[in-house]
This record gives C-alpha cells, structure tokens and sequence, in this order.
C-alpha cells in the first residue's frame, strides 16, 4: 500500500511513523525545519507505548510524489482541510482513499465540496500528542485508535484492506457503524472543552472542579447536542455523560491542541469547533449563546494570530 500523509504533526506524525515503520510506501508533504529534520535525522517518534525512528519518504511539494497512492491521510488542521483538497485534485483516481482524521464536525463535508463523495472516508482519532521540536513526536496520553468509515457505513473492499493495514501497524483502530455519530461524539468532547482551556488558559483539572466553569462545559455541550439533533446525528444525552467521563478521566494537566495554539499565539481550530456551533445555530435558528460566547472572546487573540488585527 502506497500512503501520503498531509501533515506530520501529533496525529499524522504519530500513525504515519507507526505504518512506515510496519514497512508501508509512506511518503510525508511536511514544511520548514520539520522537513529538514526529518530528511535528515528520520522522524522520531517518543510514545508512552514505546519510542521509534523511522526515514520514511519527505517532501514538501505533493507534487513530487511518484507513485500512485492508495491512501492519503490527512493529518492538517480543520481549517486547512480546503486548500488541501484542492493540492489533492491531480492525485484522484478510482480507488484512492482519503480519510479526515483532524478534530471537527464537517472535514469530510469540506472534502467533498472540492473532491466530490467517490473518493472520501470519514474518520477521527484519539490520541494526545504533539511535535515536541523539528522532526520529534510526543505522544504522551491516550491510547491511540482511529476510528473511521464510509459516509454510507457500508463495510467496503478499500475500508477492510485500510483497517488490515493499521493492525499491521500495531494500530488499534475500529470500522464505524454509524461514522458521523462517532465523529460528532468526538467533536462534543473537544468543543466542550478547548476553547474553554484557552479562555481560562487553565489545565482541565482546574476547569473540571470550578462549579462555575465545569456548567459552562455543560452548557456547551447541550448546545452542541441540540445542533446535532436538528441535523439528524443520533446524540443523545448519554453521549454528553461519557464526554464528562473522559473530561473526568484526563490527567489534572491535560490540555488539547487548539488550547495550546491559542496560547501559542498560534492560528487555532476556533472557528471549525465553537464558531461552527455558532453558525449552523443562525442557520438552523437555534440559540447558541454560550458558545457564541466563548467564540467572540477568543476571536480578537485569533484574529492576531492570523494577522488579521
């Protein structure tokens, strides 16, 4: 199996390292010193599963890439998901798969507005991890498992032959029956509480055990359910109870990555997770206040972080 992975961050870093260690054709499109680092040293990967260094294929112009991939991950922020669909357009043919693994609610839906549906899975990960320095992976929480499908759930040929590579890989990974409920699961849980770190910029713990802090999670979350229904995705109630199961199981320290951008001064996925709610709730007539406000708090960092202001 041939395999691109866009992005050699925390999530495209972490399982790309781990097929192109299980002897995979993987090739990386990375920029800057993260290229550099690579070419030259290999990505290293530090796990609390245990550490490795591959030399897998790196350029940073897609371009490049000489053989016809089977599969092409993409590991980029949510609001990257666009332009590298468009960088993917000459790449397309009748059995390449293109599976989403970055937080939001609507990569796939983005994918196919520029690729159209033949080509497009849907999935999410669930990893903690982060790129320590050029060419150095962390991944210091969670153990790792992509989750992921066809939009139509069908157990297809090309998702069985992608799922027998991960296993390959030592990677767990699941083949959803119902992938836009998963993904908007996950979704539920980083919207609740990312924006909410980097408003705060405290450590979950410190959000969690605030009374005042942990409703505004809470509130959020309702928020999102009540998007969700009104566009068909089967969240319940008990899906916001495991959300908070998992805020609860996290190390009092954990951040999320759209928190540490934030931080970071660092363009973040504000608007592909809160400011997302905010708009299909104006669309659908749906009032989101709490993540309205959240959303507007965080613009003004965002927006000079982007060279916006």
């Amino acid at each position: 199996m041939n395999i691109i992975v866009i992005g050699a961050g925390g999530v495209g870093g972490f399982f790309g390292g781990k097929l192109a260690q299980a002897g995979f054709n993987v090739t990386f499109i990375v920029r800057g010193k993260h290229l550099e680092a690579i070419a030259k040293n290999g990505l290293k990967v530090k796990s609390i599963q245990g550490d490795f260094t591959v030399h897998p294929k790196v350029t940073d112009q897609i371009q490049d890439v000489s053989e016809t991939p089977d599969l092409i991950i993409l590991g980029v922020k949510s609001w990257q998901v666009t332009e590298v669909a468009e960088q993917i357009k000459p790449l397309l043919h009748k059995n390449l798969a293109i599976l989403p693994l970055q937080n939001g609610a609507d990569n796939a839906d983005k994918l196919q507005r520029v690729l159209g549906k033949e080509n497009v899975l849907c999935g999410l990960c669930q990893i903690i991890s982060k790129v320590e320095g050029p060419g150095v992976i962390n991944h210091f929480g969670f153990e790792p498992k992509i989750v992921f499908g066809e939009l139509n759930n069908r157990k297809t040929e090309r998702v069985l032959k992608i799922q027998s590579a991960f296993e390959k890989a030592g990677i767990n990974s699941k083949i959803s029956d119902d992938i836009l409920t998963d993904v908007w699961r996950k979704f539920m849980f980083i919207t609740t509480i990312s924006a909410l770190g980097g408003l705060t910029r405290s450590p979950i713990g410190a959000i969690r055990e605030a009374p005042y802090l942990r409703q505004i999670m809470l509130d959020t979350a309702n928020e999102v359910l009540k998007i969700a229904k009104a566009k068909h995705i089967a969240l319940t109630k008990d899906d916001i109870e495991k959300a908070f199961k998992n805020i609860d199981s996290l190390d009092y320290h954990s951040t999320a990555s759209l928190q540490r951008d934030i931080m970071d001064g660092k363009p973040s996925e504000l608007d592909n997770f809160n400011g997302y709610i905010v708009r299909q709730g104006k669309e659908l007539g749906i009032e989101t206040p709490v993540n309205a406000l959240i959303y507007h708090c965080l613009m003004p960092m965002e927006k000079k972080a982007r060279k916006l202001l």
